[in-house]
């Protein structure tokens, strides 16, 4: 009897406990719980960047695609990932300038595209679509990138994942890379849900030009005033997405203070510019160029993504004032004008934000946060011993290096100088003991961080493309 008086109160507890179990499955991104669908399974495969992954391009004729390399026409190979075969993936070589310089000195480490998708439709790697594997370019130290976007990742922006791969040609030894996720639909998928929105990769067509949209500046409604922008959308946009990003443009030139929230991710874009301008990348959107980024676009707000870092810490060298080589300056540069005012008047992202007190606070809250959290607690130092720790035997092995294994050693050291020196100026900075300005600091030079111990070039230049032409 005991059981028949009190079943019907059981069967309603236990269904009223599914649908509650039901509404939670269905709305848990918006109750904070984190969906099994954010953590796509390459992201714990190839990106578990614990060890040295190993990647065999089983390409037909190797000597035929480094000839046309060049020409970045994808060729189809298989890509044997750790074991697992994937057949009929693309390959191709990337890169502008890097790519350019590679051929210029008779060299063949390019950094390569794999899409996986490319020559079959649904063709992934555990629901990978595309990545990079990036040859260190300028990069002695083999940190630069990965650093940039681990960086990015403490401070919650979303970045790329990366990895560390050994890359051998039809069971040949071809050297280390870095994989990098490529923003696409899964990296779309896994930063911003299955409604993820609109994803460009603004970039020029001639440095020369007025590049307006590449600086992110309203100027008509038109869209074809912005095709530096929506040529390079990544997924197919309509005539509504490209008056949406106008007018999110729009109301970013001509808002004020807290109205541009409503057109702008302002908390994630600021977490952006705290690592960009740590890091001081000057081939970047607050550089000369002012490309080097992704735009993110959902329901009228856009956010910008990182992307390329093998010329960051202060290793590039058009745009940037005489000497080149001041490591000084570069160490010391500051934090509140990350560029000179003409290239800051024509960067709104950055500097019409600041110019509201209220972010500009917020701004200088995160360099804190990313100081103590990732560089004053001997973060940064751990971090960069555990990787080069794993790497070491294979950069003192790899055949195509750029440099000698002597010059990586003096890479890491000098990129781990560097970035600890800048984080001691950036403290300072924040302090008010060193000018945050660029004209502050043109008044004041004594109290800079020394920084006389570096020598910039040590990290990378293209010199070392020379030394590389001549081994060979």
């Amino acid at each position: 009897m005991l059981k028949h008086r009190y079943i019907d109160r059981i069967c309603i507890i236990l269904t009223v406990a599914a649908c509650i179990g039901a509404a939670v499955f269905l709305m848990g991104e918006n109750l904070g719980i984190t969906p099994l669908s954010s953590v796509p399974e390459y992201s714990v495969r190839l990106f578990d960047d614990s060890y040295v992954h190993h990647i065999d391009l089983r390409v037909e004729n190797w000597e035929l695609f480094l000839e046309e390399a060049p020409e970045e026409e994808y060729i189809e190979c298989d890509a044997e990932i750790d074991g697992e075969i994937f057949s009929s993936v693309g390959l191709r070589a990337k890169g502008n300038n890097s790519r350019r310089l590679v051929e210029e000195y008779g060299l063949d480490r390019y950094s390569l595209k794999i899409e996986f998708d490319h020559f079959q439709e649904g063709n992934t790697y555990y629901g990978l679509d595309k990545m990079s594997l990036d040859s260190s370019f300028q990069d002695n130290s083999y940190l630069k990138n990965y650093i940039a976007y681990d960086m990015m990742e403490f401070m919650d922006v979303p970045s790329p994942l990366c990895s560390y791969v050994w890359v051998t040609v039809n069971g040949e030894d071809w050297g280390l890379f870095l994989a990098i996720e490529e923003p696409e639909e899964a990296f779309a998928r896994r930063n911003f849900g299955a409604d993820y929105g609109k994803l460009y990769k603004p970039d020029y067509r001639s440095l020369e030009a007025e590049n307006n949209d590449v600086a992110l500046k309203y100027t008509t409604d038109n869209p074809e005033d912005y095709d530096n922008i929506f040529r390079h959308a990544k997924f197919e946009i309509s005539e509504t997405d490209q008056r949406r990003l106008i007018r999110s443009l729009k109301i970013l030139a001509e808002s004020e203070g807290n109205e541009v929230e409503s057109a702008v991710n302002v908390d994630e874009v600021l977490r952006y510019f705290t690592v960009q301008v740590f890091v001081v990348n000057l081939d970047s959107y607050l550089g000369h160029t002012g490309h080097n980024y992704f735009l993110y676009e959902e329901d009228g707000i856009i956010s910008i993504l990182p992307w390329d870092y093998n010329l960051a810490y202060a290793t590039y060298s058009l745009g940037m004032p005489d000497p080149v080589n001041d490591a000084e300056l570069y160490v010391n540069y500051p934090i509140d004008t990350p560029a000179s005012g003409e290239i800051m008047l024509n960067r709104p992202l950055y500097h019409n934000l600041m110019k509201t007190e209220e972010y500009f606070i917020r701004y200088h809250e995160y360099f804190d946060e990313l100081l103590s959290g990732y560089f004053e607690n001997r973060h940064f130092e751990t971090k960069v011993a555990e990787i080069t720790k794993m790497i070491a035997p294979y950069v003192k092995k790899d055949p195509t290096a750029f440099c000698s294994y002597e010059d990586y050693l003096t890479g890491v050291e000098t990129f781990t100088s560097f970035c600890l020196l800048r984080a001691e100026s950036v403290r300072g900075q924040l302090e008010g003991k060193i000018p945050s300005t660029i004209a502050g600091q043109e008044e004041d030079v004594v109290n800079r961080v020394d920084a006389s111990e570096i020598w910039l070039p040590d990290m990378g230049e293209i010199e070392d493309l020379k030394d590389t032409e001549n081994q060979k």
